[in-house]
């Protein structure tokens, strides 16, 4: 799976940038989109050595309870956006076994591709520092009033637009739709025919369709 070994690869990449004499260093993914300067991110390595960010995904436990044990089921951190000093590589090297190991998204396992293994770390490695600036890796999963809702677009750095962001931050009613904008003509300066269209059937959805179908069946059966 062409998807797996590109994110497998991430810590592996990162140890051997690392070994080139490189000191700091940040991993984003190609879909996400800076709207200020990422200094506050290398600020960030002054007391820390591996950077995370978490998913913000809501949390209450009265209402969107599928979207509180996603936290659970898919893992806390988004495994977009990574920092890491040269005094990371134990990190590295520990992930990229985690991802030899397996990457597959198997929830009764506890597993979900890359990033699950990520919540090990600030329990297992020094030098952690969890990014609590709701404008880092803005997207549709924190896309609520306790997350990046809670912000103006001004404090936005940057934005990850994975298809769940894209969905939601098309619409024009969404407050954070001219940064949308922003993105797609900017990706057009440099391939003008680009477009996005909302996929309308997919192995993905399905799969979130069935997942949801079983969730509930098993809430209802007091399971």
């Amino acid at each position: 799976n062409k998807d797996k070994i590109r994110w497998g690869m991430k810590p592996i990449f990162l140890n051997y940038l690392l070994n080139q004499s490189m000191d700091e260093l940040v991993y984003v993914d190609n879909d996400i989109f800076f709207y200020q300067s990422p200094q506050v991110i290398f600020d960030a390595f002054r007391n820390a050595d591996i950077l995370l960010t978490p998913h913000f995904y809501p949390s209450d436990p009265t209402r969107n309870q599928n979207w509180l044990e996603a936290n659970y089921r898919v893992g806390l951190y988004n495994a977009g956006f990574i920092g890491v000093t040269k005094n990371a590589k134990s990190f590295l090297n520990w992930w990229g076994n985690c991802c030899l190991y397996n990457m597959k998204k198997s929830y009764w396992r506890g597993l979900f591709d890359d990033k699950k293994y990520l919540d090990l770390v600030p329990t297992k490695f020094n030098g952690v520092e969890i990014l609590k600036n709701k404008g880092l890796n803005v997207a549709g999963w924190n896309d609520h009033p306790e997350g990046s809702l809670s912000i103006t677009k001004k404090e936005v750095v940057f934005v990850h637009f994975a298809d769940l962001t894209l969905d939601k931050f098309s619409k024009p009613s969404h407050p954070f739709h001219s940064l949308y904008t922003n993105y797609i003509d900017t990706l057009r300066k440099y391939q003008p025919s680009f477009t996005y269209i909302k996929e309308k059937f997919s192995i993905r959805k399905i799969d979130a369709a069935w997942y949801y179908l079983k969730w509930k069946t098993c809430r209802f059966l007091g399971l």
